[in-house]
């Protein structure tokens, strides 16, 4: 099987050495999306909610790179930078993503000055 990096027509780039996706086969790996605006490179909200959006539209725009949607999705990470976000979190994930939701993860890091939240994502395509 051959691995295949995806990226995006807007060729985001990064400073650190990773790919946004990789697939190999019927899975798609998506590596941790933090609330920047592909655009301009910004920050993208101050609040936990606004920063989740972000990320999780980043993911889903890897996702389809990659041939895959959040239908796909069996698994996500979520890394927050502060206990107390998860309520805040946890609505924004519902208004955002479809039912049945993917499994997930939540653990609390430490992330660069002006993140709040970081998520990633494992799809399986049929």
């Amino acid at each position: 099987m051959t691995k295949s990096v995806i990226s995006l027509p807007e060729d985001r780039r990064i400073s650190v050495p990773l790919s946004h996706g990789i697939r190999k086969g019927n899975i798609l790996q998506v590596a941790g999306q933090v609330a920047l605006d592909p655009a301009s490179g910004e920050v993208v909200g101050t609040t936990v909610a606004e920063q989740t959006v972000q990320c999780l539209t980043n993911v889903a725009a890897i996702l389809e790179a990659g041939g895959a949607s959040f239908e796909d999705v069996v698994m996500l990470r979520v890394y927050l930078t502060d206990t107390a976000h998860f309520a805040e979190l946890n609505e924004a994930y519902a208004a955002f993503l479809p039912e049945p939701y993917p499994a997930r993860t939540t653990v609390y890091v430490g992330l660069p000055a002006g993140f709040l939240v970081e998520i990633d994502a494992l799809a399986v395509l049929d």
